[in-house]
Order: C-alpha cells, then sequence, then structure tokens
C-alpha cells in the first residue's frame, strides 16, 4: 500500500464518528502580534489528547475478526499509547503497550485508564521494538507501530483533509502549515493530503535541537539516526524522542516538506506559553514545538511569515502539571523578555 489522497479519505470515512473533527482556533491579539493569520489545529482536545487516536484507529479498524481476538501490541512515549489503548476498546480487542519506566504520570494514568496493559523499559538501556516483537510473538498479536505504517500515515493524514477543509471554510488559503515531527507520520500524513489540495502551500517540520535527526537526514539525503548513548542531551519535548525518521515516512517528508527546523527548550516554553496565553488552549511541550518556531521568530528565518495565513499543528496536549508549571514560567518571563 501506497498512501495517497485517497487512502487518506478511506481513513476519514473509517474513523469518522469515532475520532474528533478537531476545531481550527484563532486568536486576533495573536494575529497583530505576529503581522500573520495564525489558524492552530487544536489536536490535544482530540480523543485521548492527541492525534495519535486517528491513526491507531485506522490501523486496529482494519484488522480481522481472528487478529482482533488474538488483540494488539505497541510501544510508545506515550501518546500512541494512550491512541492505541483507545482504539483497541473502541475495536473490541485487547492491547499492551511498551513504555519507558519514566512515562510522564498522566500518560501512563489515561493508558491504563483505556483498559490497556503495560509493559516497561528502560530508555538507553534496552530495545522497546525487540520487547514489543517477543510479546506480539508469544502471544500472536498484531504489532501496531507508532509512525512507520501505510495506514498509521494515512490516519494522521485525515487532520491535513479537515484542515485544508476548515480553512476553506473561512475563506482562507493557507500559505504555509507547520507540524512538530518525531518519527515522521504525522508530518507525512499531513503533507501528503494538504500537498495534494493546496500544492503551493509550503510544508514545514520542527524537531528539539537535541533530536534532530530529520534535519540532519534531509541535509544527507539519507536517514541518520540521533547519538542515544551517555552524555545525550534532553529535551521536555518527550513525545518526538525518536531515534531516527521512518523507513517509510522519511521519502515522503523528503519529497513533500519545503524545509525543518530544529529549536531548544527555551523556545519551545514560549510557544506553549503563547498557546496558554493567546488561545486558552493546554499543550504538551511537543505540541506547541510548531507555534513556538512561529511565535520565537524561528520560522520566519526560513519563510517570510508578514501577511501571510500560516497554520499549526497543536498535536497534544498529555502534560505533566510540574513540567507544564515550569514550561509556562519560562515561556511566560521570556515573552516579557522579548
Amino acid at each position: 500500500m501506497t498512501v495517497g489522497l485517497e487512502e487518506i479519505r478511506q481513513a476519514a470515512e473509517r474513523i469518522a464518528g469515532k475520532a474528533v473533527r478537531t476545531p481550527l482556533l484563532e486568536a486576533p491579539l495573536l494575529d497583530q502580534r505576529l503581522g500573520c493569520r495564525v489558524l492552530v489545529k487544536a489536536e490535544s482536545l482530540q480523543l485521548t489528547g492527541s492525534f495519535k487516536f486517528r491513526g491507531a484507529y485506522n490501523r486496529i479498524a482494519q484488522l480481522t475478526r481472528q487478529e482482533l481476538d488474538r488483540g494488539v501490541v505497541a510501544y510508545s512515549t506515550g501518546n500512541h499509547a494512550q491512541g492505541v489503548a483507545a482504539a483497541a476498546r473502541t475495536a473490541g480487542t485487547s492491547a499492551v503497550i511498551v513504555v519507558p519506566n519514566d512515562i510522564p504520570a498522566i500518560k501512563k494514568r489515561n493508558t491504563q485508564s483505556w483498559g490497556a496493559e503495560l509493559a516497561y523499559y528502560q530508555r538507553e538501556v534496552e530495545d522497546r521494538v525487540a520487547i514489543a516483537a517477543a510479546i506480539a510473538d508469544e502471544r500472536h498479536a498484531v504489532i501496531v507501530p507508532p509512525f512507520d505504517d501505510d495506514r498509521i500515515i494515512a490516519g494522521q493524514g485525515t487532520i491535513g483533509l479537515e484542515l485544508v477543509e476548515q480553512a476553506g471554510a473561512l475563506g482562507v488559503t493557507l500559505d504555509a502549515v507547520v507540524i512538530p515531527c518525531g518519527g515522521g507520520g504525522l508530518s507525512a500524513g499531513i503533507a501528503t493530503a494538504v500537498k495534494a489540495l493546496s500544492p503551493e502551500t509550503r510544508i514545514y517540520l520542527v524537531e528539539p535541537s537535541n533530536y534532530d535527526d530529520t534535519l540532519r537526514s534531509m541535509a544527507a539525503g539519507d536517514r541518520i539516526a540521533n547519538d542515544l548513548g551517555p552524555g545525550h542531551g534532553t529535551t521536555i519535548c518527550d513525545a518526538l524522542t525518536t531515534e531516527m525518521p521512518g523507513e517509510l515516512t522519511f521519502p515522503i517528508n523528503q519529497r513533500l516538506a519545503d524545509g525543518v527546523l530544529a529549536i531548544d527548550d527555551d523556545l519551545v516554553a514560549e510557544g506553549l506559553y503563547a498557546a496558554f496565553a493567546d488561545l486558552k488552549l493546554v499543550l504538551e511541550p511537543s505540541g506547541a514545538i510548531a507555534l513556538a518556531a512561529l511565535v520565537t521568530g524561528a520560522l520566519g528565518q526560513e519563510f517570510d511569515v508578514s501577511g501571510k495565513s500560516i497554520a499549526i499543528i497543536g498535536s497534544g496536549g498529555n502534560v505533566d502539571p510540574l513540567t507544564y508549571r515550569d514550561a509556562l514560567q519560562n515561556g511566560a518571563a521570556r515573552m516579557s523578555a522579548r
């Protein structure tokens, strides 16, 4: 299977009535401050608090009855875990999720509340993919990967369909769409839909500076992994800490993306604060990174935003309260100092 507009439209039909058609939010004072029109696709208001339910349900809904009887296995830093857990319950199957032992408490609690069984691994020490494969082999279950699967990509692409439709209803032709990037499934799906419906719209991906594998891979023309050994930098964007771009997602992003930005956590905090102050929207750091690229001027170094219509993907809102408090304080202080 290849991912195209038709597969994304089929995914939209499949998830209709299951997933939330999330709103496209505006804040006139934010527009005034930045000199452009900003439209934020609030996937933090999606079922399970992030976009991940879309792809997970599109994948699980296509399992056979025999596969559903055996259950599914996934591995995740938290948001995919919740998406798979909720999709499994909705589809009437069981789920085992391999998660890091330092998973944020809110993501752990919510995943368990959806009825999933958790299996833990240690970051930088154990291979979560191998652990998931062993569990799937033992239980004859189906693995639902976080991003490197055509049906997952198509499910995430439904955001792009909605985005173009919602912008059109406002009489807006989008000049650019800015998307958080980890493994690349979200951006690959959205870019496929947006470029098919609005070819002149530019696509920008944003990742943490300590996990800049997509930026470096684009420059090299091939997938390059992050060095995750001792001494590797950390980030508050826990949902974007993948080892390297996906085998399926990278060629799509390589073909369709117009640029990649890597920004540090202090800038991410400004995006999180802008979502709170201007849009009254709770985003987790990973979900705020695209907005951060705009409000801090990082995007403006790549693309003249003046007078443009810019869509931002607010990809998730599952944030630990203490992390949120600290990031808000940091973001507010930095915004005041600008």
